[in-house]
């Protein structure tokens, strides 16, 4: 097991981490129902429709914010990598609408009488060192003490109105590209039971610290139609937010997925989040399976990814483009997963 620098292990203090603390999709909808519907102004872009990964406020012909916030209690022991995956997580939101981050707030809570505060020191620099690669400052923000630690960021970023990727613009025939591997979830909760590897850490650290800078490229790209980014609902989750977005289905292939093999090992062995059960509960009856495949590969379609990858729409055209955007960034492990159809919106999911 990797060295952790705080005697006390920070997902100890949490009863879940990272994004798979979300409420349950079916529960959210629920409470959402009884928010009251007004008429957006005309210069929000972007708003609360169709669970948006960011909003989007025009503020002229050439310039429009993008705005969103994301913060989660410990996926990690380590303060300085739980920092640094909650600010790339939010930071993720502003790449998944096309747009390049400019500035950002943190958001605090920590239990002030249980945690060092040299340990909430670290989590603070974790965060500060990813906007530091990014190019961004963080220009306040608010704290509170609270029973489980909490961090993240608000996070702020630009975009020409005309660039927003959206996640309800897919077209039949279009291909479905996902920029990183699934299995942060299983990883945090073999994590959380003691039986994470070095190399299983290792791996789980390089994904949820790596930056979706893509997105900036894919928003000068006409032929990509659709953008989100893969995070609490599983690629399951947020692949059906395509669908409804867009009233397609989506057929992906299990075989073409990618996924962290230290997952895979882990998952095979019964060990996942209860999250995945949770999502797999609030939208399984949207999900075909194909006959034979097995419980542990329906726990990885629905497992919560922290700071996960791109999921891109795209033309038949520019899909080499896409490639050649992810590979040029880094992102070795991009692959084609399917493709859109015409269809009852929904996901169909052959072996």
């Amino acid at each position: 097991m990797n060295d952790m620098s705080a005697a006390i292990r920070l997902t100890s203090l949490a009863h879940g981490g990272g994004c798979g603390c979300k409420i349950a999709p079916g529960v959210l909808t629920e409470i959402l129902k009884a928010s009251p519907v007004r008429l957006p102004p005309k210069a929000l872009l972007v708003g609360s429709d169709n669970n948006e990964d960011a909003a989007v406020y025009k503020l002229n012909d050439t310039q429009a914010i993008v705005a969103t916030t994301d913060f989660f209690t410990p996926i990690v022991d380590d303060p300085f990598d739980f920092g640094r995956i909650a600010a790339t997580n939010a930071i993720s939101d502003i790449y998944a609408m096309g747009g390049t981050p400019i500035f950002a707030l943190a958001l605090l809570g920590m239990p002030i009488n249980t945690l060092p505060l040299e340990v909430i020191a670290k989590i603070t620099a974790g965060g500060e060192s990813v906007c530091a690669e990014v190019g961004i400052p963080i220009a306040g923000g608010h704290s509170i003490d609270t029973v489980e630690p909490i961090y993240g960021l608000v996070a702020l970023g630009i975009v020409h109105p005309d660039k927003v990727k959206r996640n309800n613009g897919a077209k039949a025939g279009d291909r479905l590209i996902l920029g990183k591997p699934l299995g942060v979830g299983i990883l945090s909760a073999a994590l959380k039971q003691g039986k994470l590897s070095d190399e299983g850490y290792k791996r789980m650290i390089e994904y949820t610290t790596k930056l979706n800078r893509p997105g900036v490229d894919f928003a000068d790209m006409a032929g990509v139609h659709a953008l989100t980014d893969i995070t609490g609902f599983g690629l399951a989750g947020h692949l059906l937010e395509l669908c409804r977005g867009a009233k397609l289905r989506a057929n992906i292939a299990w075989k073409d997925i990618p996924c962290i093999e230290q997952a895979l090992d882990h998952v095979q062995a019964g060990i996942y989040t209860g999250a995945s059960t949770r999502n797999w509960a609030g939208y399984g009856k949207e999900i075909d399976l194909a006959a034979g495949i097995p419980e542990w590969q329906k726990q990885m379609l629905t497992d919560p990814q922290t700071s996960g990858g791109l999921l891109v729409a795209c033309s038949p055209e520019t899909e080499a483009e896409v490639h050649a955007v992810f590979a040029r960034h880094g992102f070795a492990d991009a692959r084609t997963i399917g493709s859109f159809a015409a269809g009852t919106p929904g996901i169909t999911v052959t072996a």
